[in-house]
C-alpha cells in the first residue's frame, strides 16, 4: 500500500459539502437562532450551514469554539492557530490546515513559521516556543494518552504557563473533532 501524499498550504481551498447545505430562506426559527453565533461573525460558511441541520449542537458548538480560539488572556491568538494547525496536519485536513496557517501568518505577521512547517514538517527550524507548542499539538493529536508530564513539562520550559497549555490542548482537540467531521461532511476541492 502506498503512502498517500498531502499537500498543504496556505491557500485555502474551497470546500463542497456533500450534505445540502441549510437553505437560510428555508431555515426553521431554531436554526436561525442557531446560526446567529458563527465563529468568525462576518459569514455564514456552508460547513456551519451543514451543521445547521442539528441546531442544538451547532448553538453550544459555536459559543464554545468562540470561547476557545478568541477568548482574551492565555495563549495567544497566533499560537492558538498554531495548535489549530498541529492538529489539522496530523489529521490531514487541508481545508483546515490553510485556514490555521494562513491566520497564524496574519496573526504573527510572519509567514515563515508555516512556510517551514509545511515544507519541513516536525522537522522544521522553529523557534523553541512555536516548536514545542506544534509538537505538543502533533502528539496530543496522534493518540492523546500518549501526552505525558514530559510533553507537559517541555511546554512549560518554553514559557507556557497553566492557562496557555489550557488553551493549546483546548484548540488543538477542537481541531482534532472539526477536522473530522469536516472530513465526513464534505471535501477540499481546488
Amino acid at each position: 500500500m502506498s503512502e498517500i501524499i498531502y499537500q498543504f498550504t496556505k491557500t485555502v481551498p474551497q470546500w463542497r459539502p456533500r450534505v445540502t447545505p441549510v437553505d437560510l430562506e428555508k431555515a426553521s426559527p431554531q436554526q436561525l437562532e442557531a446560526l446567529k453565533v458563527t465563529p468568525s461573525n462576518t459569514k455564514v460558511s456552508d460547513y456551519v450551514l451543514v451543521l445547521a441541520h442539528d441546531p442544538e449542537s451547532l448553538d453550544i458548538r459555536s459559543p464554545l469554539f468562540n470561547a476557545v480560539m478568541y477568548n482574551k488572556g492565555g495563549l495567544s491568538r497566533a499560537e492558538r492557530e498554531l495548535g489549530a494547525l498541529g492538529a489539522s496536519i496530523v489529521n490531514h485536513c487541508i481545508y483546515c490546515a490553510a485556514v490555521h496557517a494562513q491566520r497564524h501568518a496574519q496573526l504573527s505577521r510572519d509567514e515563515s513559521v508555516t512556510d517551514k512547517i509545511f515544507r519541513d514538517g516536525k522537522d522544521a527550524q522553529l523557534e523553541p516556543r512555536d516548536k514545542a507548542i506544534l509538537n505538543f499539538s502533533h502528539k496530543l493529536s496522534q493518540f492523546p494518552p500518549q501526552v505525558t508530564a514530559d510533553d507537559a513539562k517541555k511546554i512549560a520550559d518554553q514559557g507556557l504557563d497553566k492557562l496557555e497549555a489550557i488553551d493549546l490542548v483546548l484548540s488543538t482537540a477542537m481541531f482534532g473533532w472539526a477536522n473530522r467531521l469536516m472530513h465526513v461532511l464534505g471535501d477540499p476541492v481546488e
